[in-house]
């Protein structure tokens, strides 16, 4: 089941009330425009048999998803009826993705690579330690594009929960003109979602040789969403 939403930081940020008025609407509205645009898509999930014993054993899994395919994630996920915790950064817009997030009743841990990157990781294992599953965006918040950063192998290698990839792909949709070419669906069109298959990462392992493996069933599982969405790669 989802639970109420709530934050965690290794250190102080900026309150979401010093923001301006119009700023602090724009998490409200575009979880409204969210969940509108999802009534109207033609969902279909393929790899959620192979998770259900996980989740019905209740072991925590760290799911990850490319930066551009998130903007219907937290949507998803609350159709799916998960309790998540996501990780934002701890930049302005990280702020306000934190604040989306919060829409849909996901748990939020602040940090990044370049920001508070250490505490956020020890709060996410203290996470996936409490039997709880993560999501991250391995190749946020700046990128490169679907370059697998080392933290979310990391995790895995210290809570040995296995990593999740989660393509996601919709046709049609519109592909911003940004650093990952976001990807924003069309009303009335359709969204796929793939589960691939679960990446376990030992403690001994190669940490170069697990990220270049994770990176390539994130990407594999992305392009088989785009097949079956039937989404131009």
């Amino acid at each position: 089941m989802t639970t109420r939403a709530s934050e965690t930081t290794g250190a102080q940020h900026e309150p979401a009330r010093s923001l301006p008025l119009a700023t602090r609407l724009l998490p409200v509205l575009a979880a409204a425009a969210v969940r509108a645009l999802g009534t109207t898509l033609a969902v279909r999930l393929d790899g959620v048999d192979a998770l259900r014993p996980l989740w019905q054993a209740r072991r925590p899994l760290i799911y990850a998803v490319w930066h551009a395919r998130i903007l219907v994630v937290p949507w998803l996920n609350a159709r799916l009826r998960r309790r998540v915790c996501v990780l934002a950064s701890r930049s302005r817009d990280g702020q306000l993705m934190a604040e989306f997030a919060r829409r849909f009743d996901l748990d939020v841990v602040r940090g990044s690579s370049s920001r508070g990157g250490f505490e956020a990781l020890r709060e996410l294992a203290r996470t996936v330690r409490g039997g709880q599953d993560v999501a991250i965006v391995p190749d946020g918040p700046r990128g490169p594009a679907r370059r697998l950063q080392g933290g979310i192998v990391a995790l895995a290698a210290t809570t040995g929960a296995p990593i999740v990839p989660v393509g996601v792909a919709a046709r049609p949709a519109r592909r911003l003109a940004s650093w990952d070419r976001f990807m924003v669906p069309a009303p009335f069109g359709r969204c796929a979602v793939v589960f691939g298959g679960l990446i376990e990462v030992k403690s001994h392992d190669d940490r170069e040789d697990a990220r270049a493996r994770a990176e390539r069933a994130l990407d594999e599982a992305t392009d088989a969403a785009d097949a079956l969405a039937g989404a131009p790669r």
